[in-house]
């Protein structure tokens, strides 16, 4: 929830932070049991929730058909339609052009920006993903696409691949969706996910889970920039000793703000009505994400780069919130 806050703040969103859920394993679980659940844990929390009041978003194992279902749910309580109350809904009821990809392509807009910042090519730039689910892929694909980097590295939860003459991430993901995972696949080296870590690359994308890089790898990581789409991979202490080692660090409420932000273009879009088309979200999502990466780095800078980008990125968020709350007269 607190990040959440952070995150929303440097990205200039008018949203606070919440974080909800429910102890399950949905992979156990029948369409039924899925749906009857999603709705059971509306009617549970409606009467908090709202387009003018708290408005969840998808996260770890929901999709769209959970928040239609839990849109609908909403609806169904309150006597009309409310497409406003959540986001990451499919296009049908109300979802927004653009959003299964923004996290990821929030993130490239940020490694675009770093690039310039610190004088990388990428166009001669190597990159390894760390994780190959939704985000992972599209920074794979969108780094290769975009930004013209080539992808020589990705891994999953059983193991990576690894090709310093590229690999095609569309056919890494065909791969991985007929055998399990990208390990094996025809060309490439089988690695570790430590191993990918350490690898001599320009652009490393931590997309997995948390705490990958700690004060006990830090050290030999060898990437010039670690763009953090997964929440959490990097330790405290580890990102101590990267900013020691010169090696630019983009924090994870930044990096992968795009998801939330999109979310709340979807909403914007819901409760006026009118709704945008795809290069109009990448555009205004483009913009957002290209500003707050200027106020994170105006800050490092204004600090003579004596603190990390992260705490930089911190700096900014909470005296933006800390600002709000005195305009209020709370403080």
């Amino acid at each position: 929830a607190m990040w959440m806050t952070w995150k929303c703040s440097i990205a200039g969103l008018p949203y606070g932070g919440a974080k909800g859920g429910v102890i399950c394993n949905p992979k156990e679980m029948s369409m039924n049991e899925l749906e009857r659940l999603s709705r059971g844990y509306v009617r549970e929390v409606w009467w908090f929730i709202g387009p003018e009041k708290d408005i969840p978003a998808p996260d770890v194992y929901t999709n769209p058909q959970i928040m239609a279902w839990m849109m609908d749910e909403y609806s169904k309580i309150r006597g009309f339609n409310a497409f406003g109350v959540i986001t990451g809904k499919p296009i049908s009821v109300g979802g927004s052009l653009g959003r299964r990809d923004a996290t990821a392509r929030g993130g490239i807009v940020h490694i675009r920006e770093a690039a310039k910042y610190l004088g990388i090519d990428l166009k001669k730039a190597a990159v390894a993903v760390q994780g190959y689910g939704n985000a992972g892929y599209y920074a794979a694909k969108l780094s290769r696409v975009l930004l013209g980097c080539k992808v020589v590295a990705v891994s999953d939860s059983k193991g990576g691949i690894y090709d310093p003459k590229g690999l095609d991430p569309d056919l890494v993901l065909k791969h991985k969706s007929e055998s399990g995972s990208v390990i094996d696949y025809p060309g490439a080296t089988n690695i570790t996910n430590e191993e990918l870590l350490e690898l001599d690359v320009d652009i490393l994308i931590p997309a997995a889970i948390e705490n990958q890089i700690t004060s006990k790898n830090a050290d030999r990581i060898q990437a010039k920039m670690v763009a953090e789409l997964a929440n959490g991979p990097t330790t405290p202490e580890a990102d101590e000793i990267l900013h020691e080692r010169e090696i630019f660090v983009i924090p994870d409420f930044v990096c992968n703000a795009g998801g939330v932000t999109v979310s709340y273009f979807e909403w914007v879009q819901n409760i006026t009505g009118y709704y945008w088309s795809e290069d109009e979200v990448h555009s205004k999502l483009d913009r957002i994400m290209a500003n707050a990466f200027r106020s994170m780095v105006n800050t490092f800078e204004d600090y003579r780069r004596k603190i990390t980008p992260r705490t930089a990125a911190y700096i900014v968020a909470v005296k933006r919130v800390v600002q709000a709350m005195k305009d209020r007269g709370w403080i």
